[in-house]
């Protein structure tokens, strides 16, 4: 059967079609009653008017669910988790030119100095893992934590970048990794959306909502951006001066005109809408309730350092664990501010660093403290970073600058993961003595991918749509599972 529903419904009109279905189908009876439904098709398979039922994975999963920490702009790790002695032995040397031979770089051209870094870093944890002073809270979780010190990817630019990372392309119109998430798994609540974008800082991700979009999956699995000031999702209260009663009449009438609609047409994208406007209607008082930080005890707000109606990173952890705690399958945190150039204060590696940190350490430490206390660590994976790394030498334009700065890189940096199935206390990968390549167990964007999909019990080769002729997937048409990460 085609996986063009719109195609199909036409085919399906002709004598060729039916007795053609026939004849596979009868013996597709019988085998998909041995094997299952999933085992004969790669696709996924769903009813269009319960699209966020849960649905079965292709093996047995080590995660449920997904809490993605974005820091947009790309956090500078060689100043956070990745120590290099031999960087900050030969602080102020030129770049050997071996490291410059043919590259580009964003804001740096000529021969920049080499730069170590201005925070103190110490051991921690059993096995003696490397932190900052600027994250001291995150420090004290060692144990429960995972590092990739060998991340690498193709784009050095913010939004290419991003989109790579979230939807597998650099160009737009791609499907988010949340949006595959959820059209491959569902989600275990019917009365929230199954995959939430929350944003602080007050800016937009550098890929725009093409980071949390659906692209060309169907549109309710797209992100659903909710807030924490106002109306926690736009537009989904009750016009003024419409009854709740009033709105369900409206709903109804409006929903018996899709039905003709797709009966005449066949469209997905019109049982889709019928089911998107059955939520909004459900998260009318669904959401709201789970969005409202204030009814949580006075330490757990003090531990997150969360302030009910502010729009902080802080908030936006304690919310991820509610939604998570309530059934939703992904949560996309950005949090703007992080692209260290060194262009002013602000932006600079020593203070500005430190205050960015202290915004984010306390938070995400409480985020995993928190899974960990209420026994939802071990099947939610936490996974934070940027969407490149930043230069072992100062940036181009801040180099006469008092205030410190990195420029965008590609070629190496660390992510951090907890829970869902990882290993805890483990660091995979390593760069180099100075940190401008990766020196061991190379870990590319795709095979992140990959291996988060099969955290979730989803194979990346096989969690498929078919779009304009051809069956797309997150990975696109790379990616291998990182089995050494998995404990």
């Amino acid at each position: 059967m085609s996986s063009e529903p719109d195609i199909e419904n036409i085919l399906l009109n002709t004598r060729r079609q039916f007795l053609g279905s026939t004849g596979i189908g009868l013996g597709g009876i019988a085998m998909g009653a041995l094997l299952g439904r999933r085992q004969l098709n790669a696709d996924v398979s769903y009813d269009p008017t319960t699209p966020q039922l849960p649905r079965d994975t292709h093996f047995p999963a080590k995660a449920k669910r997904v809490i993605y920490l974005h820091m947009t702009g790309s956090p500078p790790v060689l100043d956070l988790f990745d120590y290099k002695p031999e960087l900050q032995r030969r602080e102020g040397e030129n770049c050997p030119d071996e490291y410059l031979k043919g590259k580009r770089f964003a804001f740096t051209s000529g021969v920049p100095k080499l730069m170590g870094t201005p925070h103190e870093f110490t051991r921690h944890g059993a096995n003696g893992l490397w932190f900052s002073d600027a994250v001291p809270e995150l420090a004290k979780l060692a144990d429960d934590l995972t590092f990739i010190k060998s991340m690498t990817t193709d784009q050095f630019n913010h939004a290419p970048a991003e989109l790579l990372l979230y939807t597998g392309s650099p160009r737009a119109g791609r499907p988010s990794m949340g949006s595959w998430v959820t059209y491959g798994l569902g989600s275990e609540n019917q009365n929230l959306p199954g995959f939430v974008a929350l944003i602080s800082s007050g800016v937009q991700p550098n890929g725009g909502k093409n980071s949390f979009g659906n692209g060309f999956l169907p549109s309710v699995f797209q992100g659903v951006q909710c807030r924490s000031q106002g109306d926690p999702v736009l537009y989904v209260s009750d016009p003024k001066g419409m009854s709740r009663d009033l709105r369900r009449a409206g709903l109804d009438a409006l929903n018996d005109l899709n039905r003709i609609q797709s009966a005449e047409l066949g469209s997905p994208e019109t049982i889709t809408r019928m089911a998107q406007y059955e939520m909004a209607f459900r998260m009318q008082t669904s959401v709201p309730e789970v969005m409202d930080i204030g009814k949580e005890p006075k330490h757990v707000l003090e531990s997150y350092g969360a302030q009910p109606g502010a729009t902080s990173l802080a908030n936006n952890c304690l919310l991820a664990r509610r939604l998570v705690e309530q059934g939703v399958r992904f949560v996309h945190l950005f949090d703007w501010g992080w692209d260290f150039h060194g262009t002013g204060p602000g932006e600079a590696l020593g203070n500005g660093l430190r205050k960015k940190c202290s915004t984010m350490d306390k938070p995400v430490a409480a985020l995993i403290r928190d899974l960990k206390g209420r026994g939802l660590l071990e099947d939610t994976l936490i996974v934070w970073g940027g969407e490149f790394g930043r230069t072992p030498f100062r940036e181009g334009r801040t180099a006469g600058s008092k205030n410190l700065g990195r420029d965008h890189f590609p070629d190496v940096y660390t992510m951090m993961l907890a829970g869902g199935g990882v290993k805890s206390g483990y660091v995979h990968g390593a760069s180099d003595d100075l940190g401008f390549r990766v020196a061991r167990d190379k870990v590319h964007i795709h095979d992140l991918q990959a291996t988060i999909l099969y955290l979730l019990g989803l194979d990346h080769e096989r969690l498929t749509y078919k779009f304009q002729g051809r069956k797309y997937r997150l990975t696109d048409v790379h990616g291998k599972v990182v089995y050494d990460l998995i404990a």
